[in-house]
């Protein structure tokens, strides 16, 4: 059993869990449940196509930072042009918390991507919930069927979907609806990173999606370079939260790429 798949299995107990304690019309009846959403495609396009996240740890890394906190970090995100953060809410495999979001929805005005292994319905009503504007479908723990229900269930609530794909067979799960696809860098299944790899399958999106470079950016040379080979946006975390000051980091990099 891989990584994805021990994950997937917690997350299965983690889901029903939550259903036992948590009823479905109580998450309908929460604070941020009938709040106009944000546009990830758009505020990506208007803004930045840089989605900055807060993660605090990860199977690969281990403990990348748990001294900050999301707010601190995120309004600097914010401040100096992010076009939209991403919050890890996994607590297992990656530290988060549903209060990681819920803590900063007040604060902030770019869109919240809700960054965790949706596979149940229950999810998307826990992200309109806790006040996510962006949900994350990842295509290697998907079959094509789930995705085009999922993508049509985040439509219903006014959520943004992200896919996420990370070979060629996984090309065929996007629909004319999923117009934000995102390809990860680093493979699910043995975390190995290949740039090149990306580039070859980001030649082959329709070329109406909006391209995003997920994960394995680890400079301002992988940046520049996966930029240079077209791809309209870049999701990165671990180049900002390894840093003691994370938002500070985050400042840096937008002066540089300016």
């Amino acid at each position: 059993m891989n990584i994805l798949d021990k994950i997937i299995e917690t997350k299965k107990q983690e889901i029903a869990f939550s259903k036992s304690k948590i009823p479905l019309q109580q998450l309908k009846d929460s604070e941020f449940f009938e709040r106009k959403t944000l546009s990830l495609e758009d505020s990506l396009r208007k803004k930045s196509g840089i989605i900055a996240e807060f993660k605090r740890q990860s199977p690969s890394k281990g403990i990348i930072n748990n001294l900050v906190s999301p707010l601190e970090v995120i309004s600097k995100y914010e401040k100096f042009g992010a076009g939209a953060v991403s919050i890890l809410t996994d607590h297992d495999y990656f530290g988060g918390s549903f209060n990681d979001i819920e803590s900063v929805r007040n604060q902030i005005n770019i869109p919240i991507l809700r960054k965790d292994f949706m596979i149940d319905e229950y999810q998307f009503y826990e992200a309109k919930a806790m006040g996510a504007d962006a949900v994350l479908l990842i295509a290697a723990c998907l079959s094509i069927s789930e995705i085009v229900e999922f993508t049509e269930l985040a439509e219903e609530l006014a959520l943004s979907v992200l896919l996420e794909i990370h070979d060629e067979s996984e090309l065929k799960h996007i629909s004319k609806k999923n117009t934000v696809v995102g390809i990860n860098n680093r493979n699910l299944k043995d975390f190995k990173v290949d740039l090149q790899h990306s580039i070859q399958l980001k030649n082959q999106l329709p070329n109406d999606v909006l391209s995003i470079a997920e994960s394995g950016i680890y400079s301002m040379d992988d940046f520049k370079f996966l930029k240079e080979k077209g791809f309209d946006g870049f999701l990165m975390g671990g180049y900002f939260m390894k840093h003691e000051n994370p938002g500070n980091q985050f400042e840096n990099f937008m002066n540089q790429i300016e």
